[in-house]
């Protein structure tokens, strides 16, 4: 017997009713980033003081998890075109387990590569598939007039939020213990979440077919309003990213230490998790897609300029800080309009059949963007400008892919 469909608020209330496969879909994506990043915050300290490793070979090996994440979306979206997301999760579940248990026990460089590996293309397997799929599901539940896929995606998103709020706290209780104990316990929650795909997850889900492989690409790199997206999405990333690269300098140099971040981080986290179905809804009601991604694009582009005006007063302690607080919520605004109305997109510019490709595609391409300008960036930084100039250019990025944006 199948199990009850959730009943959220009605469709003219804001709400949407979700299918049983929906809702197994969006809590995965909770599992998913609760186990993640119960563990990727402490990777960083973890290779440096106990597996003695130097700085750069600690970047080396966490560029080489986003890479082999972020890079190889596109192989994993493509897999579940050509096989049905089932075995190609299932498998992407198993990858992650054994890349987690290696990590724990791993204590030589070559080891630790050979898990963070696994641990990235684990993911670049399920992600794309558990996306497109959420959004094929989103499109059939718009197209039926049971909601908007817009809402959807954005509950899709709250979800992965609240999995990457709770999964740092979830690991630093465990650190208590040790690395190991945050490994394992990362591990027995992918092994849960193989578990219940095993047994829930369809073999065949009505109305997917398998698509051939040869061929996808070469139509994906002429479709020129998807690559206008990707590109745009990829700014957004980059400007989001900024979080982790132009805020702790600026909180360093306002509080004279990182302190803050942390509380930063919470903020932005907390925002996505109360305010992204309310602020969807709204943005649904009144904005088209085209629109809400000008828009949010605009608002982290003032999250920008907001400290590139105060940056020359230098301003330091709590009063300091409040330009930097103003961009998170700023740039947080902006990522809950941008985020799932580039999803929801997606379906309307893929090729029938590829929505897997081009879910993972958007991924690897903007992952790519966000690569080679975090480079730039942190040259931008480092290269002893006047206070505002890296945050006035910082800003430009998500007002020129705003000119990118699809007309259609």
């Amino acid at each position: 017997m199948s199990s009850p469909t959730i009943r959220l608020p009605r469709a003219e209330d804001g709400g949407t009713r979700l299918t049983p496969l929906l809702r197994l879909l969006i809590l995965t994506q909770l599992a998913f980033n609760l186990g993640f990043f119960a563990v990727l915050p402490f990777l960083a300290e973890h290779l440096g003081r106990a597996v003695g490793m130097a700085g750069w070979l600690i970047g080396f090996v966490l560029g080489l998890r986003t890479f082999s994440q972020q890079g190889l979306f596109v192989v994993g979206g493509a897999l579940a075109d050509r096989y049905g997301i089932r075995p190609v999760v299932l498998a992407g579940c198993v990858l992650r387990i054994a890349g987690f248990g290696w990590l724990g026990f791993a204590r030589q460089t070559w080891a630790v590569i050979g898990a963070v590996l696994l641990i990235g293309f684990a993911a670049a397997l399920f992600s794309p598939a558990v996306e497109s799929e959420v959004a094929r599901q989103a499109v059939a539940l718009e197209t039926a007039g049971q909601g908007s896929r817009t809402r959807v995606l954005a509950l899709f998103t709250v979800a992965g939020q609240a999995g990457a709020f709770v999964g740092p706290l979830l690991g630093a209780l465990l650190l208590a213990v040790d690395f190991r104990a945050v490994c394992l316990t990362g591990a027995g929650i992918f092994v849960l979440v193989l578990a219940g795909h095993a047994r829930l997850l369809p073999q065949h889900i009505p109305g997917r077919e398998r698509t051939r492989i040869k061929g996808g690409m070469r139509a994906l790199l002429h479709n020129r309003p998807f690559l206008g997206l990707c590109c745009a999405y990829g700014a957004y990333l980059l400007a989001y990213n900024q979080l982790y690269l132009a805020l702790p300098a600026e909180v360093e140099r306002a509080a004279g230490s990182q302190a803050p971040l942390a509380w930063l981080f919470a903020l932005s986290s907390l925002l996505v998790v109360t305010a992204q179905l309310p602020v969807t809804r709204w943005a649904t009601a009144r904005l088209t897609p085209r629109s809400a991604m000008l828009a949010g694009l605009l608002l982290i582009a003032a999250g920008f300029l907001t400290v590139a005006a105060a940056r020359p007063a230098g301003r330091t302690g709590a009063t300091g800080l409040l330009p930097a607080a103003g961009f998170v919520v700023l740039l947080t605004l902006g990522q809950m309009l941008v985020a799932p109305v580039a999803r929801a997109w997606v379906p309307d510019l893929a090729e029938e059949g590829r929505l897997g490709l081009y879910t993972g595609a958007l991924s690897s391409a903007s992952g790519l963007i966000v690569l080679l300008g975090s480079a730039a960036t942190g040259t931008l930084l480092d290269a002893g400008l006047p206070p505002a100039t890296p945050w006035l250019a910082l800003a430009a990025v998500p007002l020129a892919a705003i000119a990118l944006l699809p007309r259609r």
